[in-house]
C-alpha cells in the first residue's frame, strides 16, 4: 500500500512517499506554509500524482505523550487537509523524526524518517 507522510510545520512542511508495497520511504518535497490556501492546494496535487491508499501526519506529542500547542496547531491542519484529499488521513507520533533528520533539520527527511516508523508500525501489526 502506497502511503504518502507530511511532518507538518507553520512554516515547511516535508513530504515523504513510499513504494507501492509500502515498503521504502523516500523525501519528495518541501511545502511552504502547508495551511494556506496555496500550501494546501500543492498538497492536493501531489496526492492526485501520486495517488497514496492514505496520508499520514506527524503528530508532535510533547515528550510525555500530551497534546501541547504544536499538536493542536496540527489538528487544525488535520481538519483542513481532510476536507481537502479523497483519501484516508492518519495521525502518527512523531516525536524524535524532526531529530533524527540531522543538522539541518531537512524537513522531507524528517517526512521519510516519519513514514518509515509509521510503515515499520504498520508491519508489526500486519496493516500493509
Amino acid at each position: 500500500m502506497k502511503v504518502l507522510a507530511l511532518d507538518y510545520g507553520p512554516a515547511r512542511t516535508g513530504v515523504a512517499v513510499s513504494d507501492p508495497t509500502g515498503s521504502v520511504a523516500r523525501p519528495l518535497e518541501v511545502v511552504e506554509r502547508a495551511s494556506t490556501e496555496a500550501g494546501l492546494a500543492r498538497l492536493v496535487e501531489l496526492v492526485r500524482a501520486e495517488q497514496p491508499a492514505r496520508v499520514v501526519v506527524g503528530l508532535p506529542l510533547t515528550l510525555s505523550g500530551e497534546f501541547g500547542e504544536q499538536a493542536r496547531e496540527t489538528e487544525r491542519f488535520l481538519a483542513a487537509l481532510r476536507q481537502a484529499v479523497d483519501v484516508p488521513v492518519e495521525t502518527y507520533d512523531e516525536r524524535f523524526t524532526t531529530r533524527l533528520a540531522g543538522p539541518g533539520g531537512d524537513d522531507a527527511r524528517a517526512a521519510a524518517y516519519l513514514l518509515s516508523g509509521y510503515l515499520g508500525w504498520l508491519e508489526s501489526r500486519g496493516r500493509r
